[in-house]
């Protein structure tokens, strides 16, 4: 990585602007948002595979997964409590999100995520304590305000704060941290489980104060951003903010089109009523597309759920786990990929590349488990169960290099900044929701689709490598200022919608409002 360089703008100013240690620290300090919420995702797999866990909170499941009698093995999960405590942290995710719209632009990105870490620390104690389903559930749901917080800010935080030229790689730290967390909660619960006494799964959700404490240290150590300073009128502060962290004194170009962007910004007094203004419509509408298509690839219920997955193709118990933990570790390399290539190749490539290798690998998966796999049989036969998971890993690696990070970079790049929380608090928002969907329905899908599920995936994925194909412009390389100019102005679908002029399309501006 070179130590220094410039961000050359389209204009031909040259914005100047050093890697610095500052910038590093910060970016690996905010990222830690992502570590908290990777763990969350991959921790409830791995304790809902616990029998310990199940006895106590979900007798009628634990009765299921022990008896010999039962119709069939894709249904002994099935359970809408148990996908209830999944699911709970992306329905108060989804609420906290419109208050973390409201403190990432009024207290600045840095207090927000110091909210988030608060949030985490005390949902822990719920979670690691827990007595009874309430009290489990409780805890869930303070751990799902805290990534509705950290989800809102963190992106926003990585992309304002990084040079022109590695703002992807860095933005990804926050991707790359959510792949570590799952594997972090993949090892603990491996771990865990072996203990003694039952108790494994309380040290498993208990475990998750590390990153919590992690995010809240980080909050208080790291700068606000520039951009965040400038919009709340601290001038000189944002100017010398900019100073550091760009490692030079020659930040006057960059810090005027930071000033006059706030200004713009602050022409307008709803953000949400103007992103339904015709020429914030292409940022929105693909920011709303990447959410629910990244939840469509059908990620998250192998990620939730895989050592339930694994246990349900008839892995034992061991077994399931330690297939989970060489997912887990796949999904970190492989984002590993993503940093050193997204801003060489670019955010198209990547995706259409992934497109193809998630539609092979789950069509094969979907028909190995359909020759191989009945109802009833617990045995999937020791080589097709080595496909499988080579499979899934198969799977794994492409989303982790495409979907997954750039899900969550490409909407904080596009969204202008008089939008850009309101923008960002939408994409979090869908995000959350839809994520709340299939952790809600994956196990009833699983029960009623058997190894249909995965063909129901591959034709998602099919339909959004299209959407890339024809309607996604590359956005590499360019600063976040100029995209209108140089990004949608450019598009044969989106420049339709950049007319200057809106009032001829009927939207009339009130008083500096829209």
């Amino acid at each position: 990585m070179p130590a220094g360089g410039f961000s050359v703008a389209s204009s031909g100013t040259e914005f100047e602007a050093k890697i610095t240690p500052i910038v590093i620290i910060s970016c690996i300090m905010a990222a830690t948002g992502g570590l908290m919420f990777g763990y969350d995702v991959g921790v409830s797999g791995g304790v809902t595979a616990m029998p310990a866990f199940l006895k106590k909170f979900f007798p009628v499941v634990y009765r299921k997964t022990t008896t010999e009698q039962l119709d069939s093995n894709y249904c002994k999960y099935d359970n809408q409590g148990l996908q209830l405590f999944t699911s709970s942290l992306y329905l108060a995710g989804l609420t906290a999100t419109f208050f973390a719209s409201y403190t990432t632009r009024r207290l600045g990105r840095r207090l927000t995520m110091l909210i988030a870490g608060i949030f985490f620390i005390i949902g822990t104690i719920f979670n690691a304590a827990a007595q009874n389903l309430a009290m489990l559930i409780i805890g869930r749901i303070l751990l799902g305000c805290g990534v509705g917080f950290a989800n809102q800010a963190v992106p926003v935080f990585l992309s304002e704060i990084a040079p022109t030229r590695i703002r992807g790689g860095l933005n990804i730290l926050f991707q790359l941290n959510v792949t570590i967390g799952i594997l972090f909660a993949s090892l603990v619960n491996y771990g865990t489980a072996k203990i003694k006494g039952g108790w494994g799964w309380r040290l498993s959700l208990g475990l998750a104060g590390i990153p919590a404490c992690l995010l809240t240290l980080g909050a208080f150590l790291v700068v606000d951003t520039p951009n965040s300073l400038i919009e709340r009128d601290h001038l000189e502060e944002g100017k010398a903010v900019l100073r550091k962290i760009r490692g030079t004194d020659n930040i006057e170009p960059e810090f005027n089109e930071l000033v006059e962007a706030s200004r713009i910004a602050k022409e307008v007094k709803h953000p949400f009523r103007n992103l339904l203004r015709r020429r914030n419509r292409p940022q929105l509408v693909i920011a709303v597309a990447l959410q629910i298509f990244q939840q469509f690839t059908g990620i998250n219920a192998i990620m939730f759920y895989a050592p339930v997955l694994f246990n349900t193709l008839g892995f034992g118990g061991d077994a399931s786990l330690y297939s989970a933990v060489i997912t887990g570790a796949v999904n970190v390399l492989s984002t590993i990929v993503s940093i050193y290539s997204v801003d060489k190749v670019g955010r198209r490539m990547l995706l259409l590349e992934a497109g193809v290798q998630m539609f092979l690998s789950q069509v094969v998966i979907a028909i190995v488990l359909g020759l191989k796999l009945s109802d009833n049989s617990d045995n999937l036969g020791k080589g097709w169960a080595v496909l499988v998971v080579v499979m899934v890993c198969t799977f794994v690696s492409s989303f982790a290099w495409s979907w997954g990070p750039l899900g969550w970079l490409i909407p904080s790049e596009t969204f202008p900044l008089e939008t850009r929380s309101a923008g960002q608090s939408i994409t979090v928002c869908v995000n959350l929701l839809f994520t709340f969907v299939i952790a809600q329905a994956f196990l009833s899908m699983l029960c009623h689709f058997k190894f249909g599920i995965f063909l129901f995936f591959s034709g998602w994925v099919l339909i959004m490598s299209f959407f890339v194909l024809f309607l996604l412009p590359e956005t590499k390389n360019i600063p976040i200022e100029e995209m209108t100019e140089r990004v949608w102005k450019q598009h044969w679908l989106w420049k339709r919608f950049m007319d200057d002029d809106d009032e001829k399309y009927g939207e009339k501006k009130t008083n500096g409002a829209y």
